[in-house]
């Protein structure tokens, strides 16, 4: 082999190639290597003692793992339609609500958007259980009337 010439196993043989045709071919094969290979695997950190410190994961993934393991890359996003709709029925809901007396709109208040129990309702109102339920029942059908 004269110098300055490389060779190259090209279809099952040895091709003798210039350095700078050498050169071109190592890195379009590096480079092959990278993107079928490295990509594609996760690699390891190994602290002195030869234990894994840390796992530098893949930087590609398959649609077949990220099932496997149902990941989700992207979260689900509602839809613009749906967010539209959505927004109508709160104000109308706000609406309704605002239609209703104060003592009405403190019961829905307390039981709704403070999570309190009738029971822990009926006793700061020094009532009966019982007499918040039947209130919070009617003030429920008196709002689906307003709804509809």
């Amino acid at each position: 082999m004269e110098a300055g010439k490389k060779r190259i196993w090209i279809r099952g043989q040895y091709v003798e190639v210039t350095d700078e045709v050498y050169m071109a071919y190592t890195q379009g094969d590096r480079k092959m290597r990278y993107f079928e290979n490295d990509l594609k695997t996760e690699r390891f950190v190994l602290g002195k003692e030869g234990q894994v410190v840390r796992v530098i994961p893949s930087r590609e993934d398959s649609l077949d793992r990220l099932m496997d393991e149902n990941a989700q890359q992207f979260p689900h996003e509602e839809s613009v339609e749906n967010t539209v709709l959505h927004k109508l029925e709160v104000d109308k809901l706000h609406t309704a609500l605002a239609m209703l007396t104060p003592e009405e709109q403190a019961l829905i208040q307390a039981l709704f958007f403070e999570e309190k129990t009738e029971r822990q309702y009926a006793e700061e109102l020094g009532v009966y259980r019982n007499a918040i339920h039947v209130r919070k029942t009617k003030i429920l059908k008196k709002l689906k009337k307003l709804l509809e």
